[in-house]
């Protein structure tokens, strides 16, 4: 009863930010990036909020942290430095910059603008609606799960609270609603995440003894049977540190800064958010080896390692910390699932409609788009969370390497390289696509890492490569995108 009671209490704050961000919106700028209105500390916890799901929690850390020990935090350290200090170092000022340069809120936007091309950003959009979508699907599931186990009620339900709950903060709020509740959610992880770290490595001795186990037992449990592959675990740190630089959800936070003073705090500020969230994800994972003396197994005796820590935290933290943690994990989902469900519906609102079928397209109508688009894509992913439509799981595996090695090179090499061509830019993003699909499955599902870190590298040959022996860019356009960068 306290858990309903509590997540009622959340649900409301959560609609009350989407009618306060509903009185802040009356055009598509406002809905979609703030108006480049958004101060350091909001940023930088809606990047950080975005950046971590439920995934971390549930799926990675439980895998990653029985598998490796204490070897999992460098992903932890690579997520934190790489995939957050130095995305809005190197990103930041850029990229807003150049956005308001060319006056575009979206990165297919930006790709048209800044290499032309007829069709460029049409494909880019496709690309984006076509893989993201089923990945916003599969956060969806997660959620459904998380609340069938904590409050006894079916998966349908489950899933269509969390549908009810999005789709009105996200439809009425829009980007101003997304990023307060991710401030608001932010603030929940980093208390949920400190109290579950504190309190089981308090169960398991202290944080010396705790290291100590972690370190002999990881020996006896796994390291013993056969060395775990740390190539695979480079792949890991590199995938989700670098590949979230081309994630288009990620790079909209850099669209929406007040101004550039916000960049370095902004920066600071995510760092530390991010280190906080994912040493106490992947630390729990490694503590899997103190409180267990094996993975967790479904009745059939198969290893379920996304049972780990759901089962850690079942057993061994008291009631009320769980309800923390229940919000916390509801909290990094939500607002993951909040900016791909605003990615894309972007990408039929502006990039196919606004951009090339009607371009003047009103305020009010355009507004009204990404609203009824927003709440079409939530119902969307609340049937391919149902029904789990087999080609869409492959989808969903295949999305981060997809979107990270399709649009990472064509968008570093365009903020930074003026020599780099419209040319250069699609054989950067085709050969990225073709990457991530083909390694995918010459390598099959279980080695996704290194297919994406592979799709993620290949496109930074490529694009320079082609670049150099084709057509230069219009002049005037470059003096355009890089004036005062």
């Amino acid at each position: 009863m306290t858990a309903i009671i509590v997540v009622s209490i959340f649900t409301a704050v959560m609609i009350a930010a989407g009618l306060w961000g509903m009185k802040k919106t009356a055009t598509l700028n406002d809905f979609f990036i703030g108006s480049r209105s958004i101060g350091p500390w909001v940023s930088a916890l809606s990047y950080g909020t975005t950046y971590f799901s439920a995934v971390i929690f549930i799926g990675f850390a439980g895998h990653l942290g029985w598998g490796y020990g204490l070897n999992a935090l460098w992903i932890a350290v690579g997520n934190a430095f790489l995939g957050a200090f130095l995305a809005w170092v190197i990103l930041g000022r850029r990229t807003r910059r150049m956005t308001q340069n060319l006056d575009v809120v979206t990165m297919p936007e930006l790709l048209q603008e800044r290499y032309g091309g007829k069709y460029f950003k049409i494909i880019a959009a496709s690309v984006i609606f076509l893989f993201l979508l089923p990945y916003a699907a599969s956060v969806f599931k997660g959620l459904g799960y998380l609340f069938e186990v904590n409050f006894h009620i079916s998966f349908d339900s489950a899933l269509l609270i969390m549908v009810a709950i999005t789709g009105v903060y996200l439809i009425l709020g829009g980007y101003f609603a997304v990023t307060l509740t991710d401030f608001i959610q932010g603030i929940i992880m980093v208390i949920g995440a400190l109290l579950m770290v504190t309190i089981l490595t308090d169960k398991a001795g202290g944080l010396l003894a705790s290291l100590q186990q972690i370190s002999l037992n990881h020996y006896k449990h796994v390291y013993a049977q056969g060395a775990p592959d740390y190539f695979m675990l480079a792949a890991l740190v590199f995938m989700t540190s670098f590949g979230a630089w081309g994630m288009p959800q990620m790079v909209q936070k850099f669209y929406s800064i007040k101004n550039e003073k916000v960049i370095k705090i902004a920066a600071f500020a995510t760092f530390g958010f991010a280190l906080i969230i994912s040493v106490c994800a992947y630390f729990t994972g490694a503590l899997t080896h103190v409180f267990f003396s094996e993975p967790v197994k479904t009745a059939a005796g198969v290893i379920n390692f996304d049972a780990m820590i759901p089962e850690l935290l079942i057993r061994y933290l008291p009631e009320s910390v769980m309800i923390v943690i229940l919000l916390l994990i509801l909290s990094a989902s939500m607002s993951t699932l909040s900016a791909l469900v605003l990615v894309s519906a972007s990408s039929i609102a502006i990039d196919l409609y606004k951009g090339h079928v009607n371009p003047a397209v009103s305020k009010t109508k355009s507004v009204f788009m990404m609203r009824f688009l927003s709440g079409l894509f939530i119902i969307i992913s609340y049937f391919i969370a149902k029904y789990e439509f087999s080609f869409i799981i492959t989808l969903m595996s295949l999305s981060w390497g997809v979107i990270a090695g399709g649009f990472l090179a064509p968008y570093v090499y365009g903020i930074y390289w003026k020599r780099t061509t419209l040319a250069g830019a699609q054989a950067g993003m085709f050969s990225g696509i073709v990457s991530a699909i083909s390694f995918f499955y010459i390598l099959g599902p279980s080695k996704s890492p290194i297919a994406s870190s592979i799709a993620i590298i290949v496109p930074f040959a490529i694009v320079p490569a082609v670049s150099l022996f084709t057509k230069k860019p219009a002049p005037r356009k470059i003096v355009k995108a890089f004036k005062g960068i």
